[in-house]
């Protein structure tokens, strides 16, 4: 069977198997957008800062040995893993836009990490450089497996692309180490910080070695037994409170909790244990249902970078980090492969189109780290809540974005024996199960899919749309379509080259109201249109209205306005509605024993969140108090 070039190739287990990033040619829209300045932009800024924030040179200090290498070491214990995020970013990229420069930055940074690695293939050069005696001594807090699961993803990742034997070999030397120490030599040491599962895993699907499999397995049973120390931060805070089976809902630091998610799903497919299926979604319902922000993002602590409490979704105050919304998606994909059910494929759209696509700015050279739904005129916190930044001492956050956009390809379609599964509309062409199909659309500002069957396979052949959960009228050839339970609308028929459907989603804007148990935005809206949120900018208010005086006017019909370019922004669709300006006197405390408020009718304008930030970093909200 052909090798699917794509970030998670799951067994035959799978109800669906993803079809392989060459397959897939991303035209137009957002994501061709994001691709281009991924491009241009964002990896070239990515490969000078390995030079400036010390990961590469950590490492040649750590091979000084081999006569390379002097001075301090610099940045965090776990500086090595926005080097491996870096390199899976770009083994991605030559997959999707072959170009010599990426082949040989692999090749370098694979000789720099062999003359680092230690005979045994112990590779870490914090602990190698700083404290050679401490080698997984601090699992707790030493981040040694997870610097190494980002290793072992960059190594499948290079050699998917076909340009990556010398960093797999540095790779594998390590994680034959792993196996050695934690597998078969005794140790039932687990890290803090989970990662590495889902990457060795994904190592035993390219190389076919079960131990990696095998000790997978073991790090996530262990989990719950009391294995790892207390950093400081509480047992859940590293998941480490229960056992995977027995746990209900995601708690502790979010990106610990959805990586250790998407390792649980690898080891299901792989292994055919039910008990980890169930569990993993049984987290996921109670996740979605009480713990994700209308963005999709997750995590609403600073301390602890943190799920809080069920319903604790403040806006203001809304961690959401970036690498948390790629690590979610990580996890939705494995499940939509596990199960075949389109929920998952919905909240990897939100949480693409909003939490994420929110991380980057228009240009690509600046990244949020934190992801708030809320930010006030008169913000006075740390960096990480004001503007974007073009990096970070804790650099986590960029590379990762780099890598999933370079792999966005192997995220939009799937294929079976007998048909093709549209899971995200998007311009370009895909090819599998025995079919070529082109897509037009202006998605997401327009509710048009055209597919058009450019290639046909003998015989009946189904093809498969997902149909949103928000389209609340959607036609598909001009007749009312209905989805089935799993959330897809199936056409099996004899197809011949050129014929056409079309899938015509309902885009009209509309109110979302929380749950009444979100105390933070009770008594509130926000809108949306189609898969993206929005949220109202300073920048196109109303001369001498502020934002945080605004308030939606009873009975507001939200009203699309296509623009086809935005100074700082680009092609959007803005949304006005009818709003109130409230006024209230500043004397004494900010209470009173009845209503002192006055109003004046304003029209308030919304921008699609995923591209505020990009103006005058002024005030922005997503959910606005009704009047």
């Amino acid at each position: 069977m052909e090798q699917i070039l794509g970030p998670a190739v799951p067994s035959s287990r799978a109800v669906w198997r993803p079809l392989g990033i060459p397959h897939v040619a991303i035209t137009g829209g957002p994501f061709a957008r994001w691709q281009r300045i991924n491009h241009e932009a964002s990896i070239p800024l990515g490969l000078e800062q390995m030079e400036r924030s010390g990961a590469l040179p950590n490492l040649r200090r750590a091979g000084a040995r081999a006569g390379e290498g002097d001075g301090p070491f610099q940045g965090y214990r776990f500086q090595d893993s926005d080097l491996y995020k870096q390199l899976e970013a770009v083994a991605w990229e030559h997959a999707r836009a072959p170009e010599t420069r990426y082949a040989e930055f692999i090749e370098q940074a694979a000789a720099v990490l062999a003359r680092a690695q230690r005979p045994d293939g112990y590779l870490n050069s914090h602990y190698q450089v700083v404290k050679p005696d401490k080698i997984y001594a601090e699992l707790e807090y030493s981040h040694e497996l997870y610097c190494a699961g980002h290793l072992f993803q960059a190594a499948v990742a290079a050699a998917r692309a076909g340009v990556g034997d010398s960093l797999l070999a540095v790779a594998r030397r390590f994680a034959d180490h792993l196996v050695e120490v934690f597998l078969t030599g005794g140790n039932d040491g687990i890290d803090g910080h989970a990662e590495v599962e889902t990457a060795l895993v994904e190592l035993h699907r390219l190389t076919g070695e079960r131990a990696y499999l095998e000790l997978a397995g073991k790090l996530i049973d262990n989990r719950g037994k009391g294995l790892i120390a207390d950093s400081g931060m509480g047992m859940l805070y590293a998941q480490d409170h229960l056992p995977v089976r027995e746990a209900d809902t995601p708690v502790g630091h979010a990106v610990r909790q959805l990586y250790l998610e998407a390792g649980i799903v690898d080891v299901y497919l792989e292994t055919g244990d039910e008990s980890l299926l169930e569990c993993s979604v049984r987290r996921w319902e109670d996740m979605v249902a009480t713990k994700t922000y209308i963005t999709g993002g997750h995590g609403s602590r600073h301390d602890g970078e943190a799920f809080g409490e069920r319903y604790e979704l403040p806006p203001d105050r809304a961690y959401s980090e970036s690498c948390a919304a790629i690590a979610s998606i990580h996890w939705n994909w494995r499940l939509l492969l596990a199960t075949g059910h389109g929920r998952y494929a919905d909240l990897i759209e939100r949480t693409l189109y909003n939490a994420f696509a929110a991380s980057t700015s228009a240009d690509g050279t600046r990244f949020f780290y934190v992801n708030p739904l809320q930010r006030r005129n008169d913000l006075v916190e740390d960096a990480y809540l004001g503007r974007r930044r073009e990096w970070f001492a804790c650099a986590c956050c960029p590379p990762n974005i780099m890598r999933l956009v370079a792999s966005l390809g192997g995220y939009l379609a799937t294929e079976t024996g007998t048909g093709l599964q549209l899971h995200q509309y998007v311009p370009g062409t895909l090819a599998g199960g025995g079919a070529r199909l082109r897509v037009d659309t202006g998605y997401p500002w327009e509710g048009l899919i055209r597919v058009t069957v450019e290639e046909a396979p003998v015989g009946a052949w189904e093809l498969a749309l997902r149909i949103p959960s928000w389209s609340e009228s959607t036609y598909v050839s001009g007749r009312l379509a209905n989805p089935g339970g799993d959330g897809y609308f199936r056409i099996r028929r004899p197809w011949t080259n050129g014929d056409t459907v079309e899938l015509q989603l309902d885009m009209t804007p509309r109110l979302m109201h929380p749950h009444h148990r979100i105390d933070a935005v009770r008594g509130s809206v926000a809108l949306q249109r189609g898969p993206l949120v929005y949220c109202f900018e300073q920048a196109d208010q109303p001369e001498g209205v502020e934002v945080d005086d605004l308030a939606i006017a009873p009975g507001a019909e939200p009203r699309a306005i296509t623009k086809d370019d935005v100074a700082g922004v680009g092609r959007t669709v803005l949304i006005e509605i009818d709003a109130a300006a409230v006024e209230q006197p500043r004397d004494g405390l900010p209470y009173a024993s009845k209503p002192l408020a006055t109003s004046t009718r304003v029209t308030a304008t919304a921008v699609p969140y995923f591209q505020w930030d990009n103006r005058d970093g002024g005030a922005m909200r997503v959910w606005m108090p009704l009047a």
